[in-house]
């Protein structure tokens, strides 16, 4: 086959993966979105769904370790969750898994899609902040002008929240946590992987079900069993369909997440991901007839700007270590 041709099909494999990469990225947060806070489904339960989703990845993880022994194209790492080894190593990360997925959920829920960027939008800082003052890891002038970018453009997107009446401490608070406990897992999961032999879909499968067991015990205190036992569509095919769905999407993200970065490079992964982030915000505000001040889109795009900004400095900061022959 020509050159040429092998080049094509090659573009057109990585925009594919990138396309799947947008679309289920987009419907897994306009599904939660409709699950958590829509008056479609109207079920105030977020830990229950939480629990749901990781529960259908948990599913999904067995299903594969069960093919993995009838079918040699399927391979699915060694391992069980509940050997004290795995216990005592993986249940820490596992506890800030629970805690990304719920803060995650709280702040879709009492925010439009809209803003669900925004609220996100300091999981760069945390990480920054973090990998310094845990891992002792130098931070230039140019990523820490990155950084103040961005925490600007939080805080006019929150203080235009407030003016236009749609502010939620909760959703504000939640955003905040999310981003920390996911930048706290990136870290963590760095240091749990060599352990687990750098098996990804291992911790996947051990973080699902240790977050199962660790929600459940917040599902029944927290009085959502008894809102799940009392709501009228708890028998609904479509209430059930869409909770699977979530959890299919939840458990898809992951492993399209990986594929793209495999295909690309985890640069290209995060310009991916900004753009998309900013087409969401787009769509959110379409669908649900949003009417936003200028000075709110302005935080969007300051964001944005940081967001990449901070993508290309570091990746140009990881570039010149490589040149020199340090380690990353």
């Amino acid at each position: 086959m020509h050159a040429s041709t092998l080049l094509f099909f090659q573009y057109v494999h990585i925009g594919c993966v990138v396309a799947l990469y947008w679309v289920v990225s987009i419907i897994t947060v306009f599904l939660n979105k409709t699950l958590l806070s829509s008056e479609t489904v109207d079920l105030s339960a977020p830990f229950f769904i939480a629990w749901y989703q990781c529960f259908v990845s948990a599913v999904i993880c067995l299903l594969f370790k069960f093919l993995s022994y009838f079918c040699p194209g399927i391979k699915f790492p060694e391992g069980s969750p509940m050997s004290s080894s795995s216990l005592a190593r993986v249940l820490p990360v596992s506890i800030l898994f629970t805690s990304m997925i719920v803060f995650n959920n709280l702040c879709l829920k009492y925010a439009g899609v809209a803003f669900y960027f925004i609220g996100r939008s300091l999981t760069t800082v945390f990480n920054v902040c973090l990998t310094h003052f845990l891992l002792n890891e130098f931070v230039s002038q140019h990523v820490i002008t990155c950084c103040v970018v961005i925490v600007f453009g939080f805080l006019v997107g929150v203080d235009q929240e407030t003016v236009l009446g749609t502010f939620s401490l909760v959703s504000t608070f939640s955003g905040l946590m999310g981003s920390f406990s996911l930048a706290m897992y990136s870290i963590q999961t760095k240091k749990v992987l060599p352990a687990l032999n750098h098996q990804i879909w291992l911790l996947s499968y051990y973080n699902n079900v240790y977050a199962c067991l660790l929600l459940l015990p917040i599902v029944i205190f927290s009085g959502e069993f008894t809102v799940l036992m009392e709501y009228p569509q708890l028998w609904d095919g479509y209430f059930w369909s869409l909770m699977t769905l979530s959890g299919v999407c939840g458990f898809s993200i992951g492993y399209v997440t990986s594929l793209q970065i495999k295909v690309t490079s985890p640069l290209t992964h995060n310009i991916s991901g900004t753009a998309k982030a900013c087409a969401q915000t787009v769509l959110g505000s379409f669908f649900y007839h949003e009417t936003k001040s200028v000075l709110w889109w302005i935080s969007n795009i300051i964001v944005l700007a940081g967001s990449a900004a901070y993508t290309t400095v570091r990746q140009q900061e990881m570039k010149e270590k490589f040149e020199r022959g340090l380690p990353r």
